[in-house]
């Protein structure tokens, strides 16, 4: 049996998702108070001009690609404890999944809103993550060199460490 650890101090530097041992095991939530909490990250997909014209357009061989996109990162933020072992499963209260295309990128901006006892950084992060890779699955047909880049947390707001923006 193992002992139970101490809250987290922060000044201190140890992971809270490592034990004493450097083994990982799933945080312990349950004494957390349940507020709200939002969380806004970013993806980049870096492709041609022309084909962020298409796609902005809908005019891409494989078809419409920004709704096909926004609705799979949907689906991933609420499935993002499957993906990712030691993330709490969330009652997601709301996902946004948006594209802002210039020159020869598109932004993908993602946010995650829930009522919970742990943030949804991750969430967001994996909304954009998977709607940005559901663009390049799209546009691969006619750019096979497009890149994703700059996947980051832009935002999170609520629970014990506050509100963060990005500078």
């Amino acid at each position: 049996m193992t002992e139970a650890r101490p809250a987290p101090d922060p000044a201190d530097p140890r992971l809270t998702h490592l034990r004493e041992d450097g083994s990982a095991h799933m945080v312990d939530v349950s004494d957390k108070a349940v507020t709200k909490r939002t969380a806004r990250a970013e993806a980049v997909l870096v492709t041609l001009p022309g084909v962020v014209q298409q796609l902005m357009e809908g005019r891409l061989p494989k078809g419409e690609a920004l709704g096909t996109a926004r609705v799979a990162g949907i689906m991933a933020a609420k499935r993002t404890w499957e993906l990712i072992p030691l993330c709490h499963p969330l009652p997601i209260s709301r996902v946004s999944v948006d594209f802002e295309a210039e020159g020869d990128r598109v932004r993908v901006l993602a946010e995650v809103s829930t009522r919970g006892v742990t943030g949804v950084e991750m969430e967001a992060l994996t909304a954009a993550s998977v709607a940005a890779l559901t663009l390049y699955d799209m546009i691969k047909a006619v750019h096979k060199r497009a890149e994703i880049t700059g996947t980051r947390v832009l935002a999170k707001s609520g629970g014990k460490s506050g509100d963060w923006e990005a500078s």
